[in-house]
């Protein structure tokens, strides 16, 4: 009998072993690259037991995809055994992600009696780290980072023990034999080991200290998450001028003095999973406003490694928990990487010395229209596939720009990598490019199509171009929609809708606002917001007020230098050569992107005029909407095709409710009022009735969850993401699904 899918290091030999034993069956089990392998024998009745409880009684981390069995003639075995690993074959076992502290686990960590007591390092089959230590395949110990650590007589015993919930759990390890604790100061002088350390750690924090701390998949910054003033100085020194922080609490209980917090969004947070999870933050809540400046929701965490738990039990307090890296960097896994390029950042380093083999960061997911949405997909969801209804040709997918993770597909299944990040920074390459090579190698793949970005400037285009495979280039927004399609398993005819910030147009404009007519034999671009013009390019992602002035310009032309209502967020020198760009067409980019749509509303609103992070000008858009507010922004569309959607009555509308002063929630209200109209609209000129929901703007919950109202009460089907993020973190597995496809050529217009 063959069983694929995340069947090692679950526990699931020995379940295998013990449900034979029980049922009195004879033969034997062990792992392979492909996943488990057993022969059973004995009564047919008894033989029959053990396939029906194979899948309903396995171990709950365990997922099987598939299990494939054939009667064979009677061998006469004696017993059943756990046999040792099998390497040969194609690589196809599902890697698991690195899990939370199982209650059992916490319960020894914190019981004065158990040998374990205070470890920092515990785990057992059912938590710890996967992903983040595993080098090869199949998954056993001399296959992982924990094979330099030789086992205590006591550890190998429950090592070797089928009864026991360590059996073959290949990072167990005790104070004896495992990873031990260090605290340096900046000069990576130790000052303390072993639980000193810890509580060394703690007390620094609690003076105000930043603490770099090695978690499971890489470095961490942590500082008291009521202090002000630390704070801002961790702000200072990591370049992170008003970009949230993410905060650890000690527990639920001290979480809900400070959040609100739902039935599935608990779930969220106590799960082996355990994301970031965006959450409302309470009126009066403890945490420092500096934490996420003008921001009403706080990405909120749990502990989720004995680490954590020992440090916040000892603190008793919540803590920032940010990513240990300088901004647009990838975080640090290696102690001595953390000291050279944390040194600025950090005040003392909290280190062990189990080494880890790829950065992981936490994942972040908000609850949106009663289900988990993930924004950023990373420890404990990566790197679990996504399952094709067919299988491609085995491609590997580089992604986008921003957001990055790559994906490899390896028959059905698609496995998307680990968050990686923009590649905006020598370090950001290096990291991708390790990412890259990694997924290959740990699944022995040689891929015969490389997927790519359009956009011929992307450094993962560049980095495509390197690797050997046929080289297919995949349209950005397209493959927005393809991922969407993906993970919802659907198949056209559909309507797709990708709004984002920026992506490569095959017309030379910058797309973003993208509406596909998808077919069974092909895929249009059936409609697109108006184009304007963005002053400056790049600058105007940076400084909403562009934007604005992009629009307003498209609209009025050279009477509006005469408006100087409109001109207020600008001085005459720096009017003079922005009408020169948008007069001129010099530096100033034709864009259809709602992403900019929403910059320009927000600085006509007068919200934000310059942003210090992506998105920070369309989430206070998002933050500042009226609560009942119906009424919504006119617009017009085209005839021709594709059909434009002409926001100008709305751009004029809104500068007559800045005339009358109208609030700003008021007008964000109309704003995604309007947008919202816009996708039903086309939805029934469409006539399909299933919509697909793509691209960073649909992280917006007020814009998405009134579409898929809207949608519904219309008698359409919308759908959206899920386990893949809609932002630009998804667009690997978009690509992996159209690389090898008749339809990702988007045609022309006729």
């Amino acid at each position: 009998m063959e069983v694929r899918g995340a069947v090692q290091g679950v526990g699931f030999r020995p379940f295998v072993y013990r449900l034979a034993t029980e049922l009195s069956l004879s033969g034997w089990v062990n792992n392979s690259a492909q996943g488990v392998f057993l022969e059973v024998e004995g009564k047919a009745a008894g033989v029959q037991a053990f396939l029906t409880r194979l899948t309903t009684d396995k171990p709950p981390r365990a997922i099987i995809q598939s299990c494939e069995s054939a009667p064979l003639e009677p061998v006469g075995y004696c017993e059943f055994e756990i046999r040792e690993s099998e390497e040969g074959g194609g690589k196809t076992a599902l890697i698991l992600p690195d899990l939370a502290t199982c209650a059992d686990c916490l319960r020894e960590i914190f019981e004065p009696n158990d040998r374990r007591f205070r470890y920092p390092f515990t785990n057992c089959t059912n938590c710890g780290p996967r992903f983040s230590i595993i080098e090869a395949l199949p998954y056993d110990r001399a296959n992982t980072t924990m094979k330099k650590f030789v086992m205590c007589a006591d550890c190998a015993r429950e090592y070797a023990d089928p009864s026991d919930r360590r059996f073959h759990a290949e990072p167990t390890a005790c104070p004896v034999c495992g990873p031990k604790l260090q605290l340096w100061n900046s000069l990576g002088k130790a000052l303390a080991r072993g639980d000193k350390a810890l509580l060394a750690a703690a007390e620094q924090i609690r003076l105000g200290k930043i603490i770099a701390l090695k978690g499971v998949g890489g470095f961490q910054l942590l500082v008291d998450a009521r202090n002000s003033t630390a704070i801002e100085k961790l702000r200072v020194r990591k370049h992170r001028v008003e970009k949230p922080f993410a905060v650890m609490f000690p527990g639920l209980a001290e979480a809900r003095n400070s959040c609100e917090i739902s039935e599935l969004e608990e779930q969220l947070l106590t799960s082996p999973e355990a994301p970031i999870v965006l959450l409302r933050r309470k009126t009066g809540a403890e945490i420092s406003e500096a934490v996420a400046p003008r921001n009403p929701n706080l990405g909120v965490l749990l502990p989720s490694s004995p680490l954590h738990h020992l440090l916040l039990r000892e603190l008793a307090f919540p803590v920032v928990a940010t990513s240990g890296n300088l901004s647009d960097e990838p975080i640090c896994t290696d102690e001595n990487e953390a000291l050279e390029r944390l040194r600025g950042l950090a005040d003392f380093f909290l280190v062990h010395d189990r080494p880890i083999a790829r950065h992981v960061d936490d994942s972040i997911v908000r609850v949106l229209a009663g289900r988990e949405m993930l924004l950023r997909r990373a420890r404990g969801y990566a790197p679990l596939p996504i399952v094709l209804p067919h299988a491609p040709p085995p491609t590997l997918a580089v992604g986008a720009h921003l957001k990055n993770a790559v994906a490899l597909s390896v028959g059905r299944n698609v496995f998307v990598s680990q968050h990686i990040g923009d590649l905006a920074s020598r370090q950001a390459h290096d990291a991708f490019a390790r990412s890259v090579a990694d997924l290959p190698a740990l699944y022995g793949a040689a891929p015969e199509l490389i997927a790519h970005d359009a956009h011929p400037d992307y450094l993962s285009t560049k980095h495509a171009a390197q690797l050997p495979g046929r080289k297919v280039a995949v349209q950005h927004h397209w493959s927005h929609v393809a991922s969407c399609m993906a993970e919802n398993e659907l198949a056209p005819p559909l309507l797709g809708v990708a709004w984002d910030g920026t992506g490569y147009g095959l017309d030379g404009t910058i797309w973003g606002g993208e509406f596909f007519l998808v077919r069974e034999d092909g895929c249009e671009r059936y409609a697109h917001f108006r184009n304007f013009r963005l002053p400056g390019g790049e600058a105007a992602v940076r400084e909403p007020r562009r934007s604005a002035l992009g629009l307003l310009f498209e609209v009025f032309g050279e009477e509006l230098w005469e408006q100087k209502d409109l001109l207020a967020g600008f001085d005459s020198v720096e009017l003079k050569p922005l009408h020169r760009m948008l007069t001129q067409r010099i530096n100033s980019p034709a864009t259809s992107s709602a992403g900019r749509l929403f910059d320009g509303f927000a600085a006509l609103a007068g919200l934000r005029e310059r942003s210090s992070f992506e998105g920070q000008a369309a989430m206070e858009l998002e933050f500042a909407i009226e609560p009942g507010a119906e009424e919504s922004y006119p617009f017009s569309l085209g005839d021709a095709a594709p059909i434009v959607i002409d926001w100008e009555p709305a751009v004029r509308a809104i500068v007559d409710d800045r005339r009358r002063k109208t609030s700003a929630g008021r007008i964000a209200a109309r704003f995604h009022n309007f947008l919202t109209e816009v996708i039903v609209t086309l939805a029934r000129r469409a006539g399909l009735a299933n919509v697909a929901l793509s691209g960073g703007c649909f992280q917006n919950r007020y814009l998405t969850e009134r579409v898929i109202e809207q949608l519904r009460s219309n008698d359409f089907q919308p759908h959206w993401q899920q386990r893949v993020p809609p932002n630009d973190g998804g667009i690997a597995l978009g690509q992996v699904y159209l690389a090898g496809s008749p339809l990702r050529e988007i045609e022309k217009p006729s």
